[in-house]
C-alpha cells in the first residue's frame, strides 16, 4: 500500500489544517465491531489521516442500544494508544432536535443547556479534554433534512435561536473545551446567519459546514457552494459513495432480497426507506458505475475521485467497515477524472439530477 503525500488543508478561517480525507466513523458499534474499529482508526493514522469525526448519535442506524457507543470506542482508542490523540484533529456533533429518537434528545428543541451538557458527555466518553471541531449535526430550525426536498414554514419548530446556540458554543470555547465550531446539514440561509450574527456580537465564526455530496447527491452546487466560498467556510462531504450504491456492489442485485450483498442499505429497512433506497439513486449510481468500468476505473475510484478533486470540498468523509476498504478507499487518492469524464458525468445529471440529495 502507498503511502500519500497529503497536502494539508485549511478549514475555514480557522488554523485547523487537516488532511484532504476524514475518516467517518460512524460504523463503529454498530456494523463493525470494537477490535475493527480499533484496526481501522490505527491503520487510518499509520497511512497518514490525521483527521476523524464522530457524532453524539452514532453509531448509525441509531439505536438506543447503541447510542453514543462509537464516541466511548474512540475514546478508548485513545487510552490504549497513548499519543494518538495529540497527532489528530477530532471533530464530533452535538445532535439537533429530536427525530424520533429521544434517547438521543428529548422535546423538539435544542437549548443551550443541551448543547453544553452534549459537548461534557462526549469529551467524557472520548477521555479527551477538548474537541477541535464540534459541530450542530442538525439545524434547531425547521428546515428540509434528509432526504426532504421542500420547506415549509407551517412546521416551524424553533425554540433556541441561533444567536444563543452560538453564545452556548462560545462559552464552550472560551472554557477550553472547544476550539472551533461548525455546522452540518445545512443550508445556505443557516450558514449566513450562523456567519452574521457571530461577526456582529463577536462570537466564535463557523469554520466548516459538513453536507452530503457525492455523484447521486449535488445540490450543494446549486447556491450553498456559492455562500460557503464567499464567506470562506469549508465543506466537509459525506457519503461519497451513497452508502455503498457508488460501490457497484447493488449493480446486479438491487439493494433487497437475498441476492443482495450485505451492506447499510440491504441490511436496514430503516435506511431503505430514506433517501438511499429511492429506485432512481440506484438507477442514476447503475449509470456512474457503468461509466468508470468503461473508462478502466471502479466504480468506488470514480465517485471518490469526484470529491477528492472538486474545488468545492476541503475534506471527504470515508466511511469503512474493514480495514481493506480503507486502503481502497486511500489508493482511490490521486485518481485523476478527465474532461471527457467529467463531462459525462454532468450528462448523467441533467438527466436523472439528484436522487439521493
Amino acid at each position: 500500500m502507498k503511502n500519500i503525500p497529503f497536502e494539508k488543508v485549511r478549514l475555514g478561517q480557522s488554523d485547523l489544517r487537516v488532511t484532504p480525507i476524514c475518516l467517518g466513523t460512524m460504523t463503529f458499534g454498530e456494523q463493525v465491531d470494537e477490535p475493527t474499529s480499533h484496526a481501522v482508526l490505527s491503520r487510518s493514522l499509520e497511512r497518514g489521516i490525521d483527521f476523524i469525526d464522530t457524532a453524539e448519535m452514532y453509531s448509525v442506524p441509531t439505536r438506543q442500544e447503541t447510542y453514543s457507543v462509537t464516541e466511548s470506542i474512540i475514546g478508548r482508542w485513545f487510552a490504549a494508544n497513548p499519543g494518538a490523540r495529540q497527532k489528530l484533529t477530532l471533530a464530533t456533533k452535538v445532535a439537533g432536535p429530536s427525530r424520533g429518537m429521544p434517547w438521543v434528545r428529548e422535546g423538539t428543541g435544542m437549548a443551550a443547556a443541551d448543547i453544553v451538557a452534549s459537548c461534557n458527555a462526549s469529551l467524557k466518553r472520548m477521555q479527551t479534554d477538548v474537541i477541535d471541531l464540534y459541530q450542530i449535526h442538525w439545524p434547531e430550525r425547521n428546515t428540509p433534512l434528509f432526504g426532504q426536498i421542500y420547506f415549509d414554514p407551517t412546521k416551524e419548530r424553533t425554540q433556541t435561536s441561533i444567536h444563543e446556540q452560538l453564545e452556548a458554543l462560545g462559552g464552550l470555547v472560551k472554557e477550553g473545551k472547544v476550539r472551533y465550531i461548525g455546522l452540518s446539514n445545512e443550508t445556505p440561509y443557516g450558514v449566513h446567519e450562523f456567519v452574521r450574527l457571530a461577526e456582529q456580537h463577536s462570537l466564535p465564526r463557523i469554520a466548516t459546514v459538513q453536507n452530503v455530496y457525492s455523484l447521486i447527491s449535488r445540490a450543494l452546487e446549486n447556491g450553498l457552494d456559492e455562500t460557503m466560498h464567499r464567506l470562506d467556510v469549508s465543506l466537509l462531504a459525506y457519503s461519497p459513495l451513497a452508502f455503498g450504491l457508488l460501490t457497484g456492489k447493488y449493480d446486479e442485485s438491487g439493494t433487497e432480497g437475498p441476492d443482495a450483498p450485505r451492506g447499510r442499505i440491504s441490511g436496514y429497512e430503516s435506511v431503505r426507506k430514506q433517501r438511499w433506497g429511492r429506485p432512481d439513486a440506484l438507477r442514476a449510481s447503475r449509470a456512474y458505475n457503468r461509466l468508470a468500468r468503461d473508462n478502466g476505473m471502479t466504480p468506488t475510484q470514480l465517485a471518490l475521485a469526484f470529491c477528492y478533486t472538486k474545488w468545492q470540498v476541503a475534506s471527504t468523509i470515508i466511511g469503512v467497515t474493514t480495514v481493506a476498504q480503507l486502503e481502497e478507499d486511500l489508493d482511490a487518492w490521486g485518481t485523476t477524472l478527465s474532461p471527457e469524464v467529467l463531462a459525462e458525468i454532468d450528462k448523467i445529471r441533467w438527466d436523472i439530477r439528484d436522487p439521493a440529495m
